[in-house]
């Protein structure tokens, strides 16, 4: 690439580090609050990345598409993503609700792997979000990816992907059996935390009484 090409692509992954920078000021400034009011957090923690260059580009030759800016703007929707960790699963829904009651935050796309898992028990709920990012001379709008999973389902999920890549992306079907049968185990764990939950939050409010 020419030096000025260099120069556009690097302004465009730094409009999605600044979009990053954004929800998650959004996030911290959500979650404080909710503290605040509530006297408890939804978030445990959250990390962020954005793909290297080398990953969009790769991407969009396997989906047939020019190595452009605009075909990376228009076709990669996750060059930025956010991961955020709960400890219960209606924190997933909640923190979904805060999102999307943000007013400079348009909600492009949600999918639901909580209530309906991937077929390899994977859990997590995507959400592709819109935000704009003002720049000295433009605003421009960009996607964000946010998966919110609860600290087991997070477990399970850095293992399955560790497993997937030691198999080359061939998982032996006995193995993808046991993952599977893991991932319910880990829905039957958050449902027994989550009723826990409710019960401590039951007796505590009965000893404020």
């Amino acid at each position: 690439m020419k030096t000025n090409q260099l120069k556009q692509w690097a302004h465009f992954f730094l409009t999605y580090k600044f979009a990053l920078d954004a929800v998650e000021t959004k996030l911290n400034i959500l979650n404080e609050e909710f503290q605040f009011i509530h006297d408890y957090n939804p978030i445990e923690h959250m990390k962020t990345r954005i793909k290297a260059p080398e990953s969009v580009m790769k991407k969009l030759q396997r989906k047939g598409l020019d190595i452009t800016l605009e075909d990376a703007k228009e076709h990669i929707r996750d060059i930025a993503g956010v991961r955020i960790i709960c400890s219960f699963s209606t924190d997933i829904y909640q923190i979904v609700d805060m999102i999307s009651k943000q007013s400079d935050v348009r909600v492009v796309e949600i999918k639901d792997y909580v209530i309906n898992p991937k077929p390899n028990g994977y859990q997590s709920i995507h959400l592709l979000i819109e935000i704009p990012v003002f720049l000295t001379d433009r605003t421009e709008n960009v996607l964000v990816e946010i998966q919110i999973r609860t600290t087991a389902m997070d477990f399970w999920a850095s293992l399955e992907h560790k497993i997937y890549y030691k198999f080359n992306e061939q998982i032996p079907p006995h193995i993808q059996e046991q993952l599977k049968d893991s991932a319910d185990m880990i829905h039957l764990l958050d449902r027994q935390m989550l009723a826990l939950n409710v019960e401590v939050q039951k007796h505590r409010e009965q000893a404020l009484k």
